[in-house]
């Protein structure tokens, strides 16, 4: 019996100082549906309830799904790592759905396309109720935006369009823009191409006004794409752009393509550039 209890005690010593995954939901009245998020909080998120962290939402890609980012990204031990290591502070990582993976017949997006206000659910209904929540900081200082591919442009033009809301933005393989005008109705994918095509990221810098551009350099924003990515050439140009209107922008091209094994190598650079950011306790 006591050799139970001594072994139950360690347990619970052992499994505290584990970080977690937490997956939750939201039940949308902007869309009519539920969302769900994979949460991740780090070891010491029980142990310090007075505590409030900084966060990055983190955005999955096209065909993709909330599970994606720790199923194939493996973000749970590559954020344990470098938080054990000192590389990155303590932070939450949000990683919420933006549809489903069968994207001609399921909504999939992050922008307000008619039938699907992602936009506004983001940043009505899903920032507010999970930093509440999860006892997250809640200011410009302490909250990122990042992504890949699809969700890469949704960071970049949710950063663009809300720079009063993030201290960065790291965009990976990001899709910026499309030349698609033209929704088919039986086919929901075309709705997300018209959003990027209308929405783009690389339109925005080329068109910005001085006002807007000051507002830009208030976000710090980071590209990263691989060598052999579809996408290089438009992040190459949103890059240029940057330069020409003098926003501070790095720009990584590094080996590789539009894979999984790419952008799991970049979380290693993208966690810390977030961190950096963040205005320190």
């Amino acid at each position: 019996m006591k050799r139970t209890i001594i072994f139950m005690a360690l347990l619970c010593i052992y499994t505290a100082s584990w970080s977690r995954i937490v997956t939750d939901s939201i039940k949308s009245k902007v869309l009519g549906a539920t969302v769900r998020i994979n949460i991740y909080l780090p070891s010491e998120f029980d142990q310090k309830p007075q505590k409030q962290y900084p966060v990055v939402y983190l955005l999955h890609g096209l065909t993709d799904t909330y599970r994606a980012w720790n199923d194939k990204g493996h973000l749970n031990s590559v954020a344990d790592e470098m938080i054990a290591n000192g590389d990155i502070p303590p932070m939450i990582i949000i990683m919420p759905n933006a549809g489903g993976p069968n994207t001609r017949v399921d909504w999939n997006g992050y922008f307000n396309m008619e039938g699907w206000a992602y936009e506004d659910f983001f940043f009505q209904e899903l920032m507010p109720t999970l930093e509440k929540k999860y006892r997250i900081i809640g200011d410009k200082a302490n909250r990122a935006v990042s992504g890949l591919s699809m969700g890469g442009g949704g960071c970049t033009v949710y950063a663009q369009r809300h720079p009063d809301l993030f201290s960065s933005c790291y965009a990976m393989s990001a899709w910026l823009t499309s030349q698609d005008t033209q929704v088919n109705p039986n086919d929901h994918q075309t709705a997300v191409s018209k959003a990027v095509h209308d929405l783009s990221a690389i339109e925005y810098v080329r068109n910005a006004s001085a006002e807007v551009v000051d507002k830009l350099k208030t976000v710090r924003w980071f590209v990263d794409i691989g060598d052999d990515d579809f996408l290089l050439d438009q992040d190459l140009e949103f890059h240029r752009l940057m330069r020409g209107k003098r926003i501070t922008c790095e720009l990584r091209v590094r080996n590789g393509g539009h894979v999984w094994e790419y952008w799991t190598s970049a979380l290693r650079t993208s966690l810390p550039f977030a961190a950096q950011s963040f205005k320190k306790e």
